[in-house]
C-alpha cells in the first residue's frame, strides 16, 4: 500500500484544523465531528490548543482514500509558531495549502508558498470558507496568481456562493488556450503536442496531474471545513494529484528524520519520526546523528518502542517502514533534526530566519530560578529556536521569540504543567555581530601573560551569509587527546555568543591553527580557560560590524495617504523599494527595521485613517545605523585568574 505524508499549512484562522477534522470524518477516520470552538477536534491536544482555539504544536493523523494510506500534519498557523512549520517541511511528499476565500492571500500564505516552491513540494491550494458572506471566486483565483505568483488550475465551480447553501461542482479540465500556455511553459513535450493540435481534456488533465506532481502547477478546489461541501472533490484531488509524489530512495537502508519531540504520560521522550527508506522497530540499535559547529555527532542507542499511526490518531506497534510516522521511545538523547540511520550529505537547509526578539523570563519567586530554567530546557525540546540560556554571573534566563503570542503560551505552560510563575521583561530585538576582516592569536604555554598549562592559536575570519560558525582545524588531530580538542570546539562556540559589542557572532569561520600541552599536568579545564582569551584577541584584530534584523514589508493604504506615511517610514529607518498604484488604493514594499514595527503599527492607523494595512516577515539583517544597548548581563570572554608553574611542554602544529 502506498503511503504519502501530507501538510495542512494556512495563514492562521484559515481553517486549517476543521479542514483535518472534517477529512478524517469523510474519509471514515474518525466517527464525530470535532470543532476547534468546542475544543473537541483529534489534532489540538494540548489544553492551550483546545482552550485558546490555535494550533501549536504540529500533530499527526492518518486516514486512508481507496487504497492510499495518508499521514495528515496539522501544523500552525499563527507566524510565531513558524518554526513548528519549519519542521514539518523536512518530512513532507506535499501540502494542502488552505487560504480563505473572504481574507483571499495573506501574509503568512505568501511566507509559506515561498518556501514551498524553493523545495518544490507539490501543492493543492484549498479555498475554504465559501459559505461565509464576502467569499470571492473569480477574485481569490486572481489574487492568488498575482500574489503567489503561481500556475493556478481550478478545478471546483460554486454555486450560492457566500451564502449558508454554497454548493460545490467539479470543473473540467477543457482545453484552452491560456491553459495550454501555462503547462507548455513547463514541458516541451506538451508544447510539442500543443503546435500539432492534438491534445484532448484527458491530455490536458494528465499533463495538470503530472506538473503538479512537479511542484510547478497549482490546482484550486474550492469548498467549506464548516459545511463539507467540496470535501468529497478535494479528498479525489489529493488521491490524483499528490500519490505518487514521495521521492524514491537510492538503496533500502534506514533514513529517517525527527520532526517532533514530547513527553509521555511518565515523562519519558517520544520522538516522531519520518521513515524516507529502509525500516526499524522495537529493540533495534539505531545510529542518529547531529550536526554542530564542530562537527557530526554520532550517537547510538538501543529503541524501546516503536508505534506507527493507523487510522485517525491512533497508533500500533509495529516495525516503522518507509513513508510511515513512528512514535519512538527509548533514545534518551534524541534530538528535533537529528538523521536516524544513514547521514544524508546536505540535509535540508532552513526556510525561514531565526527568532529576531529575546526576552528576560522573570520568576515571581525567585529562588524557583533554577526550577524555571530546567523546565524551559524541556519546552526547548520541543521548540528549540527559542533558545534557552542561562547567564553565568547575573543568572538571568532569556529566551528567543518570534513574537508577543510565544510570550503567553511560555506562561501558560510553565503554570499549568510546572506550577511555575513567572513575569517577562520587555521584548527586544536581536543583534548580531560578523567579522569584518582576519585576526588571529596564539596564547603560548611558555609566556607570562598565559597562566594556564595550554598553547592555543586561533584565527577568525568572515564566513558566508548564512553559516553560523564553522570550525576547523589546521593542527592534526592527534595534536592533542580527543579531549582537549573537545573542549576547544565547545568553548570556542560558548565564547562566541558574547562579541565585542556583547551580541553572538554570527557567519565566522574559528580555525585551530597551534595546539601545545604539558603532560601529565594540562587538562582539558586549560584550554577551556585559554579558549576565550583567544577567541577576543582574534575578533578584537578581526573587528566586528553590528547587525540589525530587519523585515521584508507590504503597505496598502489610500493612495492620497502615501506622502505622509512614507515620511514617517523613512524617519523610522525604512527603505521603499517598489510601489504600485490600483486605483485609489496604493500598495508599497520595502524593509523596515524590526525594533520599529511595533511603533509604525502603532501610527499607521492615524497617518491612514484606519484604512492602513500592514504585513510583516522576517528579511535578514543589515548593519546598524544607531548604536544599540549589548545585552544586559552578557560581560564577554573574562580572563580568568590561575597559578602557572615553569615547564616544559610538547607542542603540536
Amino acid at each position: 500500500m502506498e503511503h504519502l505524508n501530507i501538510g495542512i499549512l494556512a495563514h492562521v484562522d484559515a481553517g486549517k484544523t476543521s479542514l483535518t477534522e472534517r477529512l478524517l470524518h469523510h474519509t471514515g477516520a474518525i466517527g464525530a465531528l470535532g470543532r476547534v470552538d468546542a475544543g473537541d477536534t483529534h489534532t489540538d491536544t494540548m489544553e492551550l490548543e483546545r482552550r485558546r482555539g490555535i494550533t501549536i504544536r504540529s500533530a499527526v493523523v492518518a486516514l486512508r482514500v481507496g487504497d492510499l494510506r495518508v499521514n495528515l500534519i496539522d501544523t500552525p498557523g499563527h507566524p510565531d509558531f513558524i518554526a513548528e512549520v519549519e519542521r514539518a517541511l523536512r518530512v513532507l511528499d506535499a501540502v494542502v495549502l488552505v487560504v480563505s476565500a473572504v481574507e483571499g492571500v495573506q501574509a503568512q500564505t505568501r511566507v509559506l508558498m515561498r518556501a514551498l516552491i524553493r523545495l518544490r513540494i507539490p501543492v493543492v491550494i484549498f479555498a475554504n470558507k465559501i459559505d461565509r458572506t464576502g467569499a470571492r471566486y473569480d477574485g481569490l483565483l486572481t489574487d492568488l496568481t498575482e500574489s503567489l505568483g503561481v500556475a493556478c488550475v481550478p478545478m471546483s465551480e460554486v454555486e450560492d456562493l457566500g451564502t449558508a447553501s454554497a454548493k460545490v461542482l467539479p470543473r473540467p479540465v477543457s482545453p484552452s488556450a491560456r491553459l495550454a500556455e501555462t503547462l507548455a511553459e513547463h514541458s516541451d513535450d506538451f508544447l510539442a503536442a500543443y503546435l500539432e493540435g492534438a491534445p484532448t481534456a484527458e491530455d490536458y488533465r494528465a499533463e495538470v496531474v503530472r506538473q503538479t506532481r512537479l511542484g510547478v502547477v497549482f490546482p484550486v478546489f474550492f469548498g467549506s471545513a464548516h459545511s463539507g461541501a467540496g470535501i468529497a472533490e478535494l479528498t479525489g484531488g489529493i488521491r490524483e494529484f499528490l500519490a505518487g509524489t514521495a521521492k524514491p530512495a537510492p538503496d533500502d537502508r534506514l533514513r529517517a528524520t525527527v520532526f517532533k519531540i514530547e513527553r509521555g504520560r511518565a515523562h519519558e521522550k517520544i520522538a516522531y519520526v519520518r521513515v524516507f527508506s529502509g525500516q526499524f522497530g522495537s529493540r533495534d540499535v539505531v545510529r542518529f546523528h547531529r550536526r554542530g559547529p564542530g562537527g557530526t555527532i554520532t550517537t547510538e542507542a538501543k529503541v524501546s518502542a516503536v508505534r506507527v499511526f493507523e487510522i485517525g490518531d491512533d497508533t500500533v506497534e509495529a516495525r516503522a517502514r518507509a513513508g510511515r510516522i513512528a512514535k519512538v521511545t527509548g533514545l534518551k538523547e534524541i534530538r528535533i533534526g537529528d538523521q536516524v540511520g544513514v547521514l544524508d550529505a546536505e540535509g535540508v537547509a532552513p526556510q525561514f530566519p531565526s527568532p529576531a526578539l529575546e526576552t528576560v523570563v522573570v520568576p515571581v519567586r525567585p529562588e524557583q530560578t533554577p526550577v524555571v530554567f530546567a523546565a524551559l530546557q524541556e519546552l526547548a525540546e520541543q521548540d528549540p529556536l527559542i533558545s534557552v540560556r542561562q547567564d553565568d554571573e547575573t543568572r538571568q534566563i532569556s529566551v528567543r521569540l518570534y513574537g508577543e503570542v510565544q510570550k503567553e503560551i511560555i506562561a501558560e505552560t510553565l503554570a499549568g504543567q510546572h506550577g511555575l510563575d513567572v513575569g517577562f521583561a520587555a521584548t527586544r530585538t536581536i543583534c548580531v555581530e560578523r567579522p569584518i576582516g582576519t585576526g588571529s592569536s596564539l596564547w603560548d604555554i611558555t609566556e607570562p601573560r598565559n597562566p594556564h598549562f595550554a598553547t592555543l592559536g586561533l584565527r577568525v575570519e568572515p564566513g558566508p551569509p548564512g553559516s553560523g560558525l564553522t570550525f576547523g582545524l589546521a593542527v592534526e588531530l592527534g595534536s592533542l587527546p580527543l579531549a582537549f580538542h573537545k573542549a576547544i570546539e565547545e568553548t570556542v562556540e560558548a565564547a562566541l555568543r558574547h562579541g565585542l559589542s556583547g551580541w553572538e557572532v554570527v557567519d565566522c569561520t574559528v580555525t585551530v591553527t597551534h595546539t601545545g600541552y604539558f603532560s601529565p599536568v594540562s587538562a582539558a579545564a586549560d584550554f577551556r580557560k585559554v579558549a576565550p582569551l583567544a577567541v577576543r584577541e582574534a575578533l578584537e584584530e578581526a573587528g566586528t560590524e553590528v547587525l540589525e534584523p530587519i523585515s521584508r514589508a507590504e503597505l496598502e493604504l489610500p493612495s492620497d495617504a502615501v506622502n505622509v506615511t512614507l515620511s514617517r517610514l523613512i524617519e523610522l529607518g525604512g527603505i521603499i523599494t517598489g510601489s504600485v498604484l490600483r486605483g485609489n488604493r496604493a500598495e508599497l514594499t520595502g524593509t523596515l527595521p524590526t525594533r520599529q514595527i511595533v511603533h509604525f503599527e502603532r501610527q499607521l492607523p492615524g497617518l491612514s485613517r484606519g484604512e492602513g494595512l500592514l504585513t510583516t516577515e522576517p528579511g535578514g539583517h543589515r548593519p546598524l545605523v544607531k548604536p544599540n544597548r549589548p545585552p544586559r548581563g552578557n560581560p564577554g570572554p573574562v580572563v580568568s585568574e590561575g597559578r602557572r608553574t615553569q615547564a616544559g611542554h610538547g607542542k603540536g602544529t
